[in-house]
């Protein structure tokens, strides 16, 4: 009981509970431990947790408002799906505000930040080459985040970023199989691109650049319809064993 107690500390601190357990619900479904498609326990997850559905409740409505999960009446919770048209629109999305922080941010870009982004730009290269199983490569996921926030994080419109980063974790959360290393150089050399038009002053270019060729879904479709049918398999392959 000692044990189980202190393991429960372990996972809700100081912050507030239903932060804390929002948290916690955030990070098995980045774990694949929430299947889309399936319906959340939540009697075991308070058990586990040793709390009240007051604050598992709260932090399901949160997740219910950023889209990962939809609440049935008379059901339970849902774990979302994301369909082909949801990715599309979810890309479109990124696209026209991550292009609007580049138009707005860009006087502020110095040449050590666009270094920052040519160095992250190369490790991200070497975890291409490095890479030999083909899986997913958290290391190459958080260089190309940390790329991202080089100019996101010149931006002072919070409300923006916020959306941004629930955007990004719907798409990221997806089952993670797969490591499409064409796909990825394709993206690298995007960097290249709008790197070079920042660094010559055209910011216009590198907007446009980055909406419709780095975030475009024409531009990439055939990576995207490869990547999340994988993932989809992997869906349906644990559905099957949860019933």
């Amino acid at each position: 009981m000692e044990g189980s107690d202190q393991s429960r500390k372990s996972i809700l601190d100081i912050r507030s509970l239903r932060q804390q357990v929002y948290e916690y619900l955030r990070g098995l479904n980045q774990e694949g431990k929430l299947v889309p498609g399936s319906f959340i326990n939540l009697n075991e997850i308070s058990q586990q947790l040793g709390i009240s559905k007051t604050p598992l409740r709260d932090a399901i409505m949160q997740m219910e408002c950023e889209g990962f999960v939809t609440i049935l009446p008379r059901r339970g919770v849902l774990v979302n799906r994301l369909s082909l048209e949801e990715i599309q629109n979810i890309l479109e999305i990124i696209g026209a505000l991550e292009s609007t922080v580049v138009r707005s941010v860009s006087d502020r870009l110095t040449t050590d930040h666009l270094d920052n982004m040519q160095q992250l730009n190369e490790d991200m290269r070497a975890c291409i080459r490095e890479n030999s199983s083909g899986t997913f490569d958290i290391q190459y996921y958080q260089l190309n985040i940390a790329f991202h926030n080089v100019f996101l994080d010149l931006s002072t419109n919070t409300a923006l970023k916020h959306m941004l980063m629930i955007m990004k974790q719907r798409l990221y959360d997806f089952p993670r199989l797969n490591y499409i290393k064409e796909w990825e150089r394709i993206n690298c050399d995007e960097h290249d691109q709008f790197i070079q038009l920042l660094r010559d002053g055209k910011k216009d270019d590198a907007a446009r650049l980055w909406r419709i060729n780095h975030w475009g879904f024409e531009c990439h479709e055939k990576w995207i319809r490869e990547f999340y049918a994988q993932g989809e398999r992997k869906i349906q392959h644990d559905l099957e064993l949860l019933n």
